[in-house]
């Protein structure tokens, strides 16, 4: 039997929009003849769902899962093609789903793989080809990340979805005991915490400290070469470009926003009320935000030319 290599599976993917493991069973069954493996493949009916893979699939929906114990959370992006899909229950289904087998995944390959929830013998990836086939849209995981409170450390994972799922966040809080961990105010802070950062789409640090010196380096950077300080002494544009550098990182640090629920204080005096209160250190360990579709070039097309390329009259 001829050596089945990932870049051979790819190759056929990429022939075929077939999913990854019916690729490799079609290379298999056919000594690693591509050309006979496209044949295998069209004659299981697993092309025709594959060619949905080339549309563009923006919308969908962003999901969590966290474990009854809190230790465990996942954060999950799915898309598909329109928001009618995204409505649908059957979808929605398959996100949830999705979110909770994510949390023992090391990738979305890894999560592919899996046996799927839902179904005694099917992969995920055969469970989504079967959706695809079902919805007629394109489905795709576009990316997960899963949190984990480390062994012999305590604190507590939570997430927030906003908008119906079009914003999602995943937090970790840390804690030293167990008891302050098990409170409910410490969850409460938690859920806060991730509202706080749904709330403050410029975030993207805990702290000031935490920003890599070459952002700073390029914000500093962008703000000497601007046109009001060209005129100005050295040391006026530099004590100047210092106020807007320190500005400007704190609107990325997460402990500096003024808190949602008071604006009167910071997220950082919060963690220091919550410290008084409950004993302990308390900091946010990692947060994740996701932003449905971003990134995503969404092609622009009429309903009328989508029904005339679906009945192939276009």
């Amino acid at each position: 039997m001829a050596e089945i290599s990932a870049k051979l599976v790819q190759e056929l993917r990429q022939k075929t929009g077939a999913g990854m493991m019916d690729c490799k069973k079609a290379l298999i069954e056919n000594d690693g003849n591509i050309d006979e493996a496209i044949d295998w493949l069209r004659k299981k009916n697993l092309v025709s769902a594959g060619k949905k893979s080339d549309r563009i699939a923006a919308e969908g929906l962003v999901d969590t899962y966290i474990q009854p114990s809190g230790r465990v959370g996942v954060l999950i992006e799915v898309n598909c093609q329109t928001d009618f899909v995204a409505r649908n229950e059957a979808f929605k289904a398959l996100v949830k789903n999705l979110a909770k087998q994510a949390a023992t995944a090391d990738s979305v390959e890894s999560l592919l793989a899996q046996p799927y929830i839902d179904s005694e013998t099917g992969t995920v990836e055969e469970f989504i080809k079967q959706t695809i086939a079902t919805l007629g849209e394109n489905i795709q995981v576009r990316r997960f990340v899963n949190f984990a409170i480390a062994e012999g450390t305590q604190g507590v994972i939570d997430s927030y979805i906003h908008t119906g799922g079009r914003v999602g966040v995943l937090v970790e809080l840390g804690t030293q005991t167990e008891s302050v961990a098990a409170n409910s105010e410490f969850q409460t802070l938690a859920r806060n915490a991730a509202m706080q950062v749904a709330a403050c789409p410029n975030v993207e640090y805990v702290s000031v400290d935490q920003i890599p010196r070459e952002i700073a380096q390029k914000e500093k950077d962008i703000e000497m070469g601007k046109d009001d300080l060209a005129n100005k002494p050295d040391n006026i544009k530099e004590k100047i470009v210092q106020g807007r550098i320190e500005k400007r990182l704190k609107e990325l640090a997460l402990l500096d926003q003024p808190y949602i629920r008071d604006q009167s204080i910071s997220v950082e005096d919060l963690l220091k009320q919550a410290k008084a209160q409950l004993g302990g250190d308390i900091q946010v360990n990692r947060f994740v935000r996701y932003i449905l579709g971003e990134g995503i070039e969404k092609q622009e097309i009429s309903f009328a030319d989508e029904v005339a390329a679906q009945m192939g009259t276009k």
